[in-house]
């Protein structure tokens, strides 16, 4: 019976195409007003997201020491100022000894010091003793200032630097603290392992912006520059977004021989990945156009292009000559009107009912 035909796809005599509002729905076609749009011609180049460089910190111990505690994992989000490890470290515990000495060695000076300013404006103790003791509690000064900056070089800050031997705490003591807020993007320090100060013990970096890093050719790169808009899509994925060049590398790569542009992506769902392979279409020039459709609207049929115009019969496969095209849009010199309904998603499946119908009439 004919019933059915209206699931597949029906075919008056005049050449629309008739479906279903469910075959309709289900095909995902989407019809919309012809008109004007702009035109953008674009230069379409990889490239790769990477991290904010400017937001990355290399966290090292200043001093060597076995790891006690480990605190953050990779992936965590870490505050400033947070304790990511501990460690125990004999450089540390000796140079906290060595301020701890030198306090009591200055407290002992200045004592001694007052006693004998007493017994000097007695005329009890000659000249020459007094001003060796005086010159002892001046030197006792300058090694506690030197001892103090000691600790100061090896990350302390003022509030932990010892101020009496108090034997709860560990002199061995030394804590890793993040330096502003971010995600750990590399780990490598393990409970017991030795780090020195030459070891990344952890890679921190601020993932709420990241880096789009185009490569240019040669041959392209006359026709980039600053503040261009530039599409940008993850390859193999949905997201999108668009940004304008900030920098362009004033050397070439020397491996690759191209020339680095750089897009500023604000990341704060986290949508783009360092790592992610991108494709960049910078806009090299805007033009208006009167009628501009989308490049899948446009359809080889039977040798000619066509869009399918929806009317009350159903979509009409109607001849077009295109002007202009881009990576997205083509321009519609004739054929179709400024506001006429087409459709412009899903014209790939009218296409194919065309072409079942060509091949019964055949028969």
């Amino acid at each position: 019976s004919h019933g059915h035909g209206h699931e597949h796809g029906e075919h008056d005599e005049g050449g629309a195409v008739v479906l279903s509002e469910k075959a309709t729905r289900e095909a995902g076609i989407k019809i919309v007003e012809a008109g004007p749009g702009e035109l953008e011609e674009t230069l379409t180049l990889p490239g790769e997201i990477g991290l904010n460089a400017d937001k990355v910190a290399h966290i090292v111990p200043r001093v060597s020491g076995i790891v006690r505690r480990v605190e953050k994992s990779l992936g965590d989000e870490v505050q400033a100022g947070e304790v990511m490890a501990v460690l125990e470290s004999r450089e540390l515990a000796e140079a906290k000894a060595d301020y701890l000495a030198a306090r009591q060695r200055l407290a002992l000076a200045e004592a001694n010091l007052k006693s004998a300013q007493e017994l000097h404006q007695k005329k009890i103790m000659p000249d020459l003793e007094f001003l060796t003791i005086e010159k002892d509690k001046a030197e006792a000064a300058i090694a506690l200032q030197a001892a103090g900056n000691k600790l100061h070089a090896l990350g302390l800050a003022e509030d932990q630097v010892p101020q009496s031997s108090d034997p709860t705490s560990s002199l061995a003591l030394y804590e890793l603290r993040a330096p502003f807020a971010g995600t750990v993007v590399q780990k490598h320090c393990a409970l017991g392992e030795v780090l020195t100060s030459e070891t990344d013990a952890f890679v921190l970096a601020d993932l709420s912006t990241v880096w789009a890093t185009i490569s240019v050719y040669a041959q392209h790169i006359g026709r980039v520059r600053l503040s261009q808009t530039v599409h940008i899509r993850a390859d193999g994925a949905e997201t999108t977004a668009s940004g304008q060049i900030c920098y362009i590398a004033p050397v070439a790569d020397e491996a690759t021989r191209t020339v680095y542009a750089r897009v500023d992506l604000p990341n704060t769902d986290r949508q783009w990945r360092p790592g992610t392979f991108i494709t960049a279409s910078i806009v090299l020039d805007r033009k208006s156009v009167p009628v501009l459709v989308p490049i899948e609207a446009v359809q080889r049929v039977k040798g000619q292009s066509v869009v399918f115009v929806s009317d009350e019969h159903g979509f009409e496969p109607r001849p077009v000559a295109v002007g202009r095209t881009s990576s997205t849009h083509a321009e519609i010199v004739s054929g179709l009107a400024a506001g006429e309904p087409y459709v412009a998603q899903g014209a790939m499946i009218l296409k194919a009912e065309v072409g079942k119908r060509g091949a019964v009439h055949e028969h």
